[in-house]
C-alpha cells in the first residue's frame, strides 16, 4: 500500500538513495571535541555529505526504484543523550557531538525516548517566514525528524521511514519543525499513516514527544520552548507540503540562488546564509556536477510523486 495517498513531488537526484554502498567511519577519539563520523562511498571512491549526497527519496537498492518512503539520518539514537549533529559549517558535514564553550553537550533532562535526525537534502531557510510560524523564520538546519519505531538507530545510520505528521515549535525565536515517521520494517509501521493512527496505536506518544521538547531546556536554565498552531501535530498532508517546501529550499542553497536573493534580509540572516553557502560549495567541491540540482539552468524537472 502506497505510503502518501496525497501526491507531493520530490526532484529527482543523482544521489545515493538508501544506506546500500555506504560505510560509516569514526575519526579522534571518542567523547572528544575532535571525534566525527563520516561517511563514505564503500568503494573507498569519496567522501559523502549526509546532508547533501543522500537523496530525501528512498532508492530500493534492489530494484533501483523509488520507494513511497523517505531518507531519514539519524543523530541521536534513542535511550541516549548525547547532542550529536550534522556539522552543517564543516566540508563534508560528518557528524559531531555539539559543544558550547569548549564542552560537549549532552542532554540535562536525560535519554531522548525516540530516534532523532533530519532529513537529508532539506533546509529551514532563515530568510523564510511560514504563514503558520507566528512570525517565526526558519533555523537554518537541515529538517528534524522523530523516529517512533522499536529499532535503536545508530548515529549517521539511514532508514527508509514513513511520514506520519509534524509539530510546529518555535525554539528561541526559529520555528524548528519537528516530523514524525516511522521506520518503513518496524512491527507498527502498518498500521499508522497518520496522526489520528498514532494517537490510537500508540496513546499518549505524541502528547510525550510535545512534552520533552517543550521542557528539554530548562535543566540549562532556560524557559519552556513553545509551539505554534495551537500546538497541535499536524497531519501527513501538512507535514509533506513543510517538507516540499524545505527541499526546495535546499535546492536553492546549493545552487547559489539562495545568496542571490538575499536583498533586504538583515546582515545576520546575510552572514548565516553566505557562511553556510560557502561550506556547502565546498563540500560538493570538485563533485558539483553529481548534483543537477546545482545547475538549475541544465536541472531536469522530472520528477517523483508521492
Amino acid at each position: 500500500m502506497p505510503l502518501n495517498d496525497e501526491k507531493k513531488v520530490f526532484k529527482k537526484s543523482d544521489s545515493f538513495g538508501s544506506n546500500h554502498g555506504i560505510e560509516l567511519h569514526g575519526e579522534g577519539r571518542a567523547d572528544s571535541l575532535e571525534f566525527r563520523i563520516h561517511a563514505k562511498a564503500d568503494d573507498g571512491s569519496k567522501v559523502l555529505s549526509l546532508w547533501h549526497d543522500i537523496s530525501l527519496t528512498h532508492i530500493d537498492p534492489n530494484t533501483k526504484e523509488e520507494t513511497p518512503y523517505l531518507n531519514f539520518v539519524c543523530e541521536i539514537p534513542k535511550f541516549t543523550r548525547k547532542k550529536y549533529e550534522i556539522a552543517t559549517n564543516e566540508v563534508g558535514n560528518p557528524i559531531k557531538q555539539d559543544e558550547k564553550k569548549g564542552t560537549l553537550r549532552e542532554f540535562k533532562k536525560g535519554d531522548i525516548f525516540f530516534n532523532y535526525g533530519c532529513f537529508p537534502q532539506t533546509w529551514e531557510d532563515p530568510t523564510h517566514v511560514h504563514p503558520d510560524a507566528e512570525g517565526c523564520r526558519g533555523d537554518n538546519d537541515p529538517l528534524d525528524v522523530c523516529e517512533i519505531g522499536c529499532r535503536i538507530i545508530a548515529p549517521g545510520k539511514i532508514r527508509p521511514v514513513k511520514v506520519l505528521g509534524i509539530l510546529g515549535m518555535i525554539d528561541e525565536g526559529e520555528m524548528d519543525w519537528k516530523v514524525v515517521t516511522i521506520d518503513a520494517d518496524d512491527k507498527w509501521a502498518p498500521f499508522v499513516d497518520d496522526v489520528e493512527d498514532v494517537e490510537r496505536e500508540m496513546p499518549g506518544m505524541l502528547d510525550a514527544i510535545r512534552e520533552w521538547y517543550r521542557t528539554y531546556k530548562i535543566p540549562d536554565g532556560k524557559p519552556p520552548n513553545v509551539f505554534g498552531l495551537d500546538e497541535r501535530f499536524m497531519p501527513k498532508s501538512y507535514a509533506l507540503e513543510v517538507i516540499q517546501e524545505c527541499h526546495e529550499a535546499w535546492e536553492e542553497l546549493i545552487s547559489g540562488e539562495k545568496e542571490r536573493k538575499l536583498e533586504g534580509q538583515g546582515d545576520e540572516v546575510k552572514k548565516l546564509v553566505r557562511k553556510l553557502s560557502m561550506g556547502t560549495l565546498a563540500t560538493l567541491g570538485g563533485d558539483i556536477d553529481f548534483h543537477p540540482e546545482a545547475h538549475p539552468e541544465d536541472y531536469d524537472d522530472d520528477a517523483l510523486e508521492f
